[in-house]
């Protein structure tokens, strides 16, 4: 669960921190006092789209952070920490996100600096945000499998994964078979470009690492004479009268004539012996590699040529020899395709036709998966329907004909398109629900949906903002009812202007706008009873509040009480 929130200079907010609860946390308070920006800024935590207008006038940056508390040892948060190599220790996960006012994001997991890509990958785990935006993606046909593979998530994803491997590997050899059978004039000309640039790179005769040696060498001829001085003065310090190796000579000897009469001295003139010969060896290999030594301008021309040869073909072909090399390696490889282009062709038919066979078997099974999920799923959403009244409801998943077929079409997801269908009326036929579903039907069938998935996906905090829009009476009691079942699996945040879905709240926090020193800031306090009755009668009339506001809001304040302890008995 989210268990504090801390803002700093976003938006309207100077600086606030949230402490949150378990169970149904309602935010109420007039339009425009923050609550929605402060719903922003926890999608922002969860890797939300950033821009530097959430930056607060005249401030550098906005900061954000988020203190996550996960009791369960199989959340899925841990698997993301062992991926990208973050530990969670304490059972707990710290989000932050900065903005800056020239427009970098900056976000951290447990203190760690990631990108924005994997901040997405924990806030996914950990938030779900459901807004009106998110309703009306229900209108949207193509999300609708989505939404059905959401309902198995483990045995799906499975699934999906297992007929992945095989569609990116028919998508790849598919590209392969396309580009091999190009028209004939473009073939040839690709031939002339890879003949042309194949007789470059053999005439040029590279040989592996030859950059690199060729280097080593030029920097030894250029700084020959540092090389030849450094190397003589070593020898004639250690070889010669009065010189290291005499001296050394002398300690060894003074030791060893005296090593009978004491083990230390022993033990160092056998020590003393070996550095002597080592130091003896070393001096032999200056002196020969002195003698071995010579300058050679010529040489030093012929690398200067070769390198300047390297490096043309480096500013085409790689930036080293050893990849110029596998380049060649590689139009080598497809020269020869071209040539053999009937019989290769023949090879990748062959394999795309076997790869399809086996992406065809994975995505039956995956379909399987998704027709008894679909049966599933049906009979789940007529139960929750019938609670937010919408029990005349007729609803069904559809599979298109694709799926029908002898040999469907393949697409990233398997062969299946699905449509969520539905009837509001009695004898009404089932049809799409952008075609018969109002603004209120759809909120309550999103609503329908993440009270089922609530259960599947174990994400910790469930976000719903001003989803319960347009409706109202004994409708709005059951969306009530349905977010507080929803908050018995996971924390749930709501932002509201329902009384009765307020009345519902485990914990009610108020935001407020106040001006202080000429400027909008926004406040939040957690509202005591007589706080909630007051707030709960604003609610109900608006402005005025009155003693039969009062009572209402007393009275819905013990149905919900009634209400949650049912449930818990």
């Amino acid at each position: 669960m989210l268990t504090e929130l801390s803002i700093r200079d976003f938006a309207i907010i100077d600086e606030i921190s949230i402490t949150f609860n378990e169970g149904l946390t309602v935010l109420t308070g007039e339009t425009g006092a923050g609550k929605s920006i402060i719903i922003d800024a926890i999608q922002l935590l969860a890797g939300g789209r950033g821009s530097v207008e959430y930056v607060r006038h005249e401030a550098k940056k906005a900061d954000i952070e988020g203190l996550f508390s996960i009791d369960n040892k199989k959340h899925p948060i841990y698997a993301t920490g062992n991926q990208y190599g973050i530990e969670i220790q304490d059972e707990q996960v710290v989000l932050q996100r900065t903005i800056t006012a020239s427009g970098k994001s900056i976000c951290r997991v447990n203190s760690k600096l990631v990108t924005l890509a994997i901040l997405r990958e924990f806030g996914k785990t950990l938030i779900d945000i459901h807004s009106q935006h998110e309703t009306q993606s229900l209108m949207d046909n193509d999300s609708h499998l989505d939404f059905l593979d959401m309902y198995e998530p483990k045995k799906i994803s499975k699934a999906k994964e297992e007929y992945t491997q095989l569609y990116n590997k028919l998508d790849t050899l598919k590209k392969r078979y396309q580009k091999l059978n190009d028209n004939e004039q473009e073939m040839a000309h690709r031939v002339d470009l890879l003949e042309f640039q194949m007789n470059e790179l053999e005439q040029a005769n590279l040989s592996p690492n030859e950059d690199d040696l060729l280097e080593d060498e030029r920097k030894s001829l250029a700084n020959f004479e540092r090389i030849h001085t450094a190397l003589q003065d070593a020898y004639n310090a250690l070889y010669g009268e009065q010189r290291g190796l005499e001296w050394l000579n002398q300690a060894q000897l003074a030791l060893q004539d005296n090593s009978t009469y004491d083990s230390f001295l022993a033990d160092k003139a056998e020590e003393m012996s070996n550095h002597y010969f080592t130091l003896e060896e070393l001096t032999y290999d200056l002196r020969n590699q002195i003698d071995s030594l010579q300058f050679n301008p010529e040489r030093l021309n012929e690398i200067e040529s070769r390198l300047d040869e390297i490096n043309r073909l480096k500013k085409k072909y790689g930036t080293t020899v050893n990849e110029i090399m596998e380049y060649m390696a590689k139009i080598e490889e497809e020269l020869e395709q071209i040539t053999n282009k009937d019989s290769h062709l023949t090879v990748l038919l062959e394999q795309i036709e076997e790869t399809e066979k086996d992406a065809l078997l994975e995505a039956k099974q995956l379909h399987d998966i998704r027709k008894q999920a679909a049966d599933s799923l049906t009979k789940d959403i007529y139960k929750e329907l019938k609670g937010l009244y919408l029990e005349k409801s007729a609803f069904s998943i559809a599979f298109d004909e694709n799926s029908t077929k002898a040999r469907p079409t393949l697409h990233k997801n398997g062969f299946d398109h699905i449509r969520f269908l539905i009837s509001t009326n009695t004898g009404e036929p089932l049809k799409e629900l952008s075609k018969v579903a109002s603004g209120g039907e759809l909120s309550r069938i999103m609503l329908a949906l993440k009270k089922i998935f609530s259960k599947h996906q174990g994400i910790t905090s469930v976000i719903f903002d001003e989803v319960d829009t347009g409706v109202s009476g004994r409708v709005a009691q059951s969306i009530a009812e349905k977010i507080y079942q929803i908050s018995k699996d996971s924390q749930v945040l709501v932002i509201t202007h329902l009384p009765q879905v307020a009345a519902m709240a485990d914990t009610h926090k108020f935001i407020e706008k106040n001006e202080k020193n000429k400027r909008t800031s926004t406040n939040v306090k957690e509202l005591t009873k007589n706080d909630q009755i007051e707030e709960l009668s604003r609610m109900i009339t608006g402005t005025k509040l009155t003693e039969t506001a009062k009572d209402h809001a007393k009275e819905m304040l013990g149905l919900a009480s009634t209400f949650k302890l049912n449930k818990k008995g």
